[in-house]
């Protein structure tokens, strides 16, 4: 069966035993607690899923297969449908291209699925395989959502310290070739943001809900899970400000480079101003043009315009424009 990634049960005598073939579907219609996983993407899962979990209603089925998700958790009646996501940890994939994982959950059932592989799934299932895994539904949304949460934080420092970077090249010099690194963080920056901010409102959901197999160990481990995640939304928005703010002073600095160049130009400028007036009055081809017979006259023109220039300096710095 290609389209279930693994599957476990979770209580009972098959307790921690990797289930394959029929006893997947047995586990699954059994009192005891099981776990399957499956791939949202191959063409087997849905009829798998109508065949062997007739109590899910065509809109849930829906929702799990979605080809575009976002967080969110909703209760139906004793059970919960569940969507959350999870930085991309896969090969050669950028961290903020965030994953989702789609779950039902019931006391009885957890059925979980994905379209790209989603590490903290199999954080959970080493943790089953070693004898060390969640033995209730209630804990296992606990840990699925603390798995997601913890793996956001090295992606949050790295993030982090990228933004000090900028803005320490900002300050030691401003090169406008790092207004495409600037852009660069602020864009993933959004776009975890963009996700982990659902993320937290449906963590907070999940608390509310009157779950006969959610206990109360769970809800504090939720409420820890959904603090991290609100500090982290908040890290996120700061990054995103000093990411802004070093952008706008990286514009400043640029304008003040180009504006302090543009004077200099323009102090050039009108010291030559003069000069390329007398250059030009005395380059006339007409007769009667002083010093054309004394050999003399050009080095006289010259010391002339030298003192000129001379006196152009003194009354510019007089007047304090350079």
């Amino acid at each position: 069966m290609d389209h279930i990634v693994f599957a476990h049960a979770l209580t009972g005598d098959l307790a921690g035993q990797n289930l394959d073939g029929a006893r997947v579907a047995e586990v699954l219609r059994s009192p005891d607690l099981g776990w399957v996983h499956l791939d949202a993407m191959h063409p087997d899962t849905r009829p798998w899923i109508e065949q062997n979990l007739s109590y899910l209603d065509r809109h849930t089925i829906d929702a799990l297969l979605a080809e575009e998700t976002r967080p969110r958790a909703t209760q139906m009646n004793n059970g919960m449908l569940l969507i959350l996501r999870g930085v991309n940890l896969n090969e050669g994939a950028d961290p903020e291209d965030m994953v989702s994982i789609r779950l039902w959950v019931d006391p009885e059932r957890i059925v979980s699925m994905r379209r790209r592989r989603v590490r903290a799934a199999i954080d959970i299932e080493e943790r089953i395989r070693d004898g060390r895994g969640p033995d209730s539904s209630g804990a296992f949304v606990a840990l699925l959502v603390a798995r997601l949460t913890e793996r956001v934080e090295p992606v949050l420092r790295a993030l982090d310290d990228e933004a000090d970077a900028l803005e320490e090249g900002v300050v030691d010099q401003a090169d406008p070739m790092l207004r495409r690194p600037i852009t660069d963080v602020r864009r993933r920056t959004i776009h975890l943001r963009r996700y982990l901010g659902p993320q937290r409102d449906a963590v907070a959901a999940i608390r509310t809900m009157t779950l006969d197999w959610l206990t109360e160990t769970d809800k504090r481990h939720l409420i820890e899970a959904q603090d991290k995640l609100t500090r982290t939304i908040e890290d996120l928005d700061a990054i995103r400000e000093r990411a802004q703010i070093v952008k706008d002073e990286l514009a400043n600095a640029l304008a003040e480079r180009l504006n302090r160049n543009m004077y200099v130009l323009s102090v050039i400028a009108a010291i030559f101003l003069p000069l390329g007036f007398l250059t030009g009055l005395l380059g006339i081809n007409v007769g009667g043009m002083p010093g054309a017979e004394n050999g003399s006259a050009f080095w006289i023109v010259s010391a002339a315009m030298a003192i000129l220039v001379g006196v152009q300096v003194a009354v510019f710095r007089w007047l304090r424009w350079f």
